[in-house]
């Protein structure tokens, strides 16, 4: 450009404002292209449209309609430039204001937008962070035992009192202040007495009781139940009693192993389960290590988390549960209820939440570019291919991967990851 000048406002650490000043020679230069761009429009006798030659477009065009179609054109093919001799990088399309204009002799504006943080990581080779990892013990496998055993139990209808260990097949509904409240009611349950899966007092209330009994039990939730509208309630659960079924469990022999799976004897099945634990412990301690490495550089660097990206990331969070409270038939007004959360409370948890996303994802770009850290392309092609697969039924999900920011954002994704086993190496040398 000719004369521009340019001068930077920072209004936060993740926000500028550049003031650029354009001058004759400037606004002259975007002047061939103001004039191309209204002849497109200009019918002359004897001329198609959009093909009068310049110099006679000229004569027919406002000279105001030129001068402000120049300031146009100069001011967009500007605004990168202004940005890259200030050393800025835009995250965002910047908001431009016309703040001065005399036509073909000066303008001035001004460019606001949020930027790619000032970043000063901290040494990410020596974070100091060690990888727990749970050790499987025979109380482990015993419970993944027992698990198995009851999906092979064997079920007897009785004529007797419901014990514990019992199955029983029930109706219920449950009353709070003498309305049935969401949730509390079913028809022809099926509850295992004794497996705690509800709350105190509901299944050692159906002890004693035979078949075709109806009762109610006065019981409260317990204080730190997750719906928060019923945390600490009293409640009346009307129970009718249908059918009691005594459960024998399988004895644990070789037979048992062999039922099973492709198991010889109990200590093949055994060593089985504790592999597989074994896996899913080194999984989770794996993950758990990524994010505490993670946790560790945000805590030694100084990474500005720009509001607009953070204002993205609260959107993501948002959809997320609209999306999981959808599938549930419930309304996001609905899962703050149930969380006993004012939609003020949630957004201040989800603000710290995507920050700490916003920061860690910058911590890791910058060090893929420090590091030199890439996906091939064939691999990226691999991932496609392989999502194609997963989501063969879905007509949306495919055309979605056909476009160019999906692949981007999917090789993004993968650059991530490979940033994080990086971190993961470096950090354990």
């Amino acid at each position: 450009m000719g004369g521009m000048k340019t001068s930077l406002k920072k209004l936060s650490d993740t926000k500028v404002q550049i003031t650029v000043t354009l001058d004759a020679e400037d606004l002259k230069a975007a002047r061939p292209l103001a004039i191309e761009r209204l002849s497109a429009d200009l019918a002359l006798p004897g001329f198609r449209k959009g093909k009068v030659p310049a110099a006679l477009a000229e004569q027919h065009l406002r000279a105001n309609d030129i001068a402000q179609m120049a300031l146009d054109i100069a001011v967009r093919t500007s605004v990168p430039k202004a940005f890259n001799d200030e050393k800025q990088t835009a995250i965002m399309i910047p908001q431009v204001e016309v703040t001065k204009f005399v036509a073909n002799e000066s303008a001035e504006y001004t460019a606001t937008a949020d930027i790619l943080p000032d970043i000063k990581l901290g040494d990410y080779k020596k974070l100091n962070i060690k990888k727990e990892t749970v050790k499987v013990t025979e109380k482990d496998i015993k419970e993944i035992l027992e698990n198995i055993a009851n999906a092979y139990a064997e079920k007897q209808v009785v004529k007797r009192a419901a014990k514990l260990d019992d199955e029983v097949v029930i109706d219920f509904t449950g009353k709070k202040d003498g309305e049935a409240f969401k949730g509390g009611s079913a028809k022809d349950y099926h509850l295992q007495l004794g497996s705690k899966s509800f709350i105190p007092g509901f299944e050692d209330g159906i002890v004693g009781h035979e078949v075709g009994d109806k009762f109610d039990l006065d019981l409260t939730f317990p204080k730190d139940y997750h719906a928060k509208e019923l945390a600490g309630q009293k409640v009346v659960f009307e129970v009718l009693l249908k059918q009691v079924n005594e459960r024998k469990l399988p004895e644990y022999n070789d037979d048992f192993a062999k039922k099973c799976g492709p198991f010889k004897t109990m200590e093949e099945l055994k060593a089985d389960i504790k592999k597989n634990l074994e896996a899913q412990n080194e999984h989770k301690a794996e993950e758990q290590y990524k994010d505490a490495l993670v946790d560790e550089l945000i805590k030694k660097s100084k990474i500005p988390a720009p509001e607009v990206l953070i204002k993205d990331q609260i959107r993501f969070i948002h959809d997320d549960i609209e999306r999981n409270a959808g599938a549930q038939g419930m309304k996001f007004e609905d899962f703050l209820k149930s969380n006993g959360q004012t939609e003020e409370e949630w957004e201040k948890e989800a603000e710290k939440v995507a920050t700490k996303r916003v920061q860690a994802s910058l911590a890791l770009q910058i060090i893929a570019r420090d590091e030199k850290i890439e996906v091939e392309e064939d691999l990226v092609n691999a991932k496609i291919a392989e999502l194609k697969d997963v989501y063969s039924k879905s007509k949306e999900a495919l055309e979605n991967l056909k476009k160019p920011e999906v692949r981007q954002d999917i090789k993004n994704r993968m650059t991530i990851e490979k940033t994080l086993d990086f971190l993961v190496k470096e950090n354990n040398k």
